[in-house]
C-alpha cells in the first residue's frame, strides 16, 4: 500500500507508511545508488521485522523528499539527516513507520498501536497531578495520547532526560482532533 497519509506546510512535513511490501519490492522504491548501501547495512539486524521498518524509514523518506538522503544517528541513537537539511523524527508500530521533517526546528513523531500495553507501563510516564479521561468510554485511548505527546515531546527535546513523569500533560478531554498544551520540568 505504502503512503498511508501526508501532511506538508511551508517548513514542516510528515507522513505515515503502512507496511505491506516484500523487501525486494522495497528496495525496487529506492534511487539505484542507495540500494547496495541499504542492503550492506541491512546486515546488521535478523529479525524480518526489523529489516522491514527500517527500509520502510528510508523508502519514507524518499518518497516524501523525491531525493535521496541519509539518516545517521548519534550516539544517543536520535536520528538525524547527515547533509543537515532538516531535522527528523521517526516512530515505527505494528505495520506501520512514521517520519516528520522539519526545516525550522527540532521535532518528534509517535504512533502507536491501540492495545491494553499502556496500562501496564502507566506510572512510568503519567504524573500524579495528569487526569486522564477515557475517549468514547475508553481510558486506554487516553492513556496513549499521553505516552505519544510525550514521547513526541521527548524526541524533539535536546539532551532531554528520559523519565516522561518530568513532562506535565495539561488537562484535555479527549476528541477525535485538537490539541493540547505540556510544561517540561526536566531543564
Amino acid at each position: 500500500m505504502g503512503l498511508f497519509l501526508q501532511h506538508k506546510t511551508v517548513d514542516m512535513q510528515w507522513a505515515v507508511w503502512k507496511m505491506e511490501e516484500s523487501l525486494d519490492t522495497l528496495f525496487s522504491l529506492l534511487p539505484d545508488a542507495r540500494r547496495v548501501s541499504c542492503e550492506q547495512e541491512m546486515q546488521r539486524f535478523t529479525s524480518d521485522r526489523r529489516k522491514l521498518e527500517w527500509l520502510s524509514v528510508r523508502v519514507l523518506l524518499y518518497s516524501m523528499l523525491q531525493e535521496d538522503k541519509e539518516i545517521g544517528y548519534s550516539l544517543e541513537g536520535k536520528p538525524h539527516l547527515t547533509d543537515n537539511s532538516s531535522f527528523i523524527s521517526i516512530s515505527h508500530t505494528k505495520g506501520y513507520v512514521a517520519v516528520i521533517l522539519s526545516s525550522v526546528a527540532p521535532v518528534g513523531i509517535d504512533i502507536e498501536q491501540y492495545g491494553q500495553r499502556v496500562k501496564r507501563v502507566y506510572d512510568r510516564f503519567i504524573r500524579s497531578d495528569e487526569r486522564v479521561e477515557p475517549y468514547q468510554g475508553d481510558e486506554t485511548w487516553s492513556m496513549l495520547l499521553h505516552w505519544s505527546a510525550k514521547e513526541t515531546i521527548f524526541k524533539s527535546m535536546e539532551n532531554a532526560d528520559a523519565d516522561l513523569r518530568k513532562l506535565c500533560l495539561s488537562h484535555f478531554i479527549p476528541q477525535s482532533e485538537g490539541g493540547f498544551q505540556v510544561r517540561e520540568y526536566a531543564t
